[in-house]
């Protein structure tokens, strides 16, 4: 299949290309948030590539063919809180990032919890990603073996793309790379989705029974709350998002963007949706093997479609996975920069690119869990920011003890449930819970 490395060639050498021609930093307003100077399509786009990753039409593919119409429910959830949490809170942190020069997402906190609330924030978010980003580079290396890459050189090949464009092009480098990608994720969706629907006989899904329904002997409604929780608040709580909103130009062109995105992340999630639903039908038909690793749904795919539509695919899931990785690289590296080393210029900040993607790499190699669990796993610690962020514009009481004693309840009950009690389903619930509890608690009795 030579015309996969040369397809992967070509794109290397534009993403690059493009990374080179957006190098013009100067300062960390440039490199970090590209000066507060992107339109409408632009930030859309980077923000629904950055946003939908590998865990889409891998990891999402394979939850709806394992568990059916439920995953759809969650994920639109997770749309409908993103629309609201953009509408509403979006303008307001776009207006404060603005007026204050705000850079870094833990920034953002140090100006109502102090300093040390921001460096606390920091350490978490660099803790709680490392999953959530080696879940890209391990869609990208399930997806590469399919065509003879062995998974540990599919790993080297998606972390060097995502260090060096990073590195070479700051974000505005990555959103314009975002931008060229997100158009063919979207296209490459809508292509192997019409393909697949042509094989299948739609009057067959009846026989899919329970997967039709929630609940089912998946989609508990404690496992439901527990995946939705963390989803419904990413946009608040996930820094490489969150920052997303420094990054607009004007307000205008900031409710213009949440309208694209919506727009993209509604047509996706159908899409996507569709193609486990009708794969599992063709299982069900006998047309289509049964799959028990769900991860690996969409890689036996890309092995029984025409080669090109195959490398096609392979290519936007790659994409995918960039955007998403550098994405989260950069903003980890904005953190290490202005909150942990308070440096003025930014060459931690590039350090800090290549020394995160070599780590997030190794994790990835080690390839511990499904990587819709990675993901939820990384937005339930984060979670515990969340009462800091709705009490930054909602609650007029609360310092730094308030801010330190809530990242580190909701911290420590995030980690302790998936260490101690793996199964428990409630996990992203009760980190809320907790975290709010003592945020209150705190901020009544704290003197300001």
């Amino acid at each position: 299949m030579f015309e996969l490395p040369l397809i992967l060639l070509i794109y290397i050498v534009i993403g690059t290309a493009i990374a080179f021609y957006s190098r013009r930093a100067r300062s960390q307003e440039e490199f970090f948030i590209a000066n507060r100077s992107l339109g409408s399509v632009v930030s859309a786009l980077t923000y629904a590539a950055t946003t939908y990753s590998a865990f889409m039409m891998v990891g999402l593919v394979g939850l709806t063919y394992a568990t059916g119409v439920g995953a759809l429910g969650f994920e639109l959830l997770y749309l409908v809180g993103t629309l609201f949490l953009l509408s509403y809170y979006g303008p307001k942190i776009w207006k404060f990032a603005k007026d204050y020069k705000v850079v870094s997402p833990a920034e953002f906190l140090k100006f109502r919890y102090g300093i040390e609330t921001a460096k606390l924030a920091s350490v978490i978010c660099l803790i709680a990603l490392i999953p959530y980003t080696s879940a890209q580079l391990i869609g990208v290396a399930l997806l590469l073996e399919t065509v003879g890459i062995e998974f540990f050189y599919g790993i080297v090949i998606a972390a060097f793309l995502i260090a060096s464009w990073a590195f070479i092009g700051g974000l505005r480098g990555v959103a314009l790379t975002d931008a060229f990608q997100g158009v063919i994720m979207l296209t490459a969706a809508f292509t192997i989705v019409f393909y697949v629907l042509n094989t299948v006989d739609l009057s067959k899904v009846e026989k899919l029974g329970e997967m039709l329904y929630v609940p089912n002997r998946f989609w508990s409604y404690e496992r439901f709350a527990s995946l939705v929780v963390p989803w419904f608040f990413f946009a608040l709580t996930n820094p490489q998002v969150f920052q997303r909103l420094f990054i607009v130009k004007d307000e205008r062109s900031l409710k213009r963007m949440v309208i694209y995105f919506g727009t993209f992340g509604f047509l996706y999630t159908l899409l996507v949706v569709v193609l486990g639903l009708s794969l599992k039908i063709l299982t069900v038909e006998g047309s289509f093997p049964l799959i028990t690793d769900r991860d690996k749904v969409t890689p036996e795919l890309l092995t029984r479609v025409p080669q090109l539509l195959s490398i096609f695919v392979s290519l936007s899931i790659l994409m995918a996975a960039v955007t998403t990785a550098n994405s989260i690289i950069l903003s980890l590296s904005s953190m290490v920069s202005r909150d942990l080393v308070s440096e003025k210029g930014f060459l931690i900040g590039r350090m800090s690119v290549v020394l995160l993607t070599m780590f997030v790499a190794f994790f990835a190699s080690q390839r511990f869990q499904y990587i819709v669990e990675l993901s939820v796993l990384s937005s339930t610690i984060l979670l515990c920011q969340l009462p800091l962020i709705i009490g930054f514009f909602h609650w007029k009481r609360g310092g730094k003890i308030s801010g330190i004693s809530t990242l580190i309840a909701g911290f420590t009950t995030s980690i302790t449930i998936a260490i101690l009690f793996p199964k428990f389903v409630l996990g992203s619930v009760v980190t809320v819970i907790v975290a709010s509890a003592v945020y209150i608690l705190a901020s009544l009795v704290e003197k300001r």
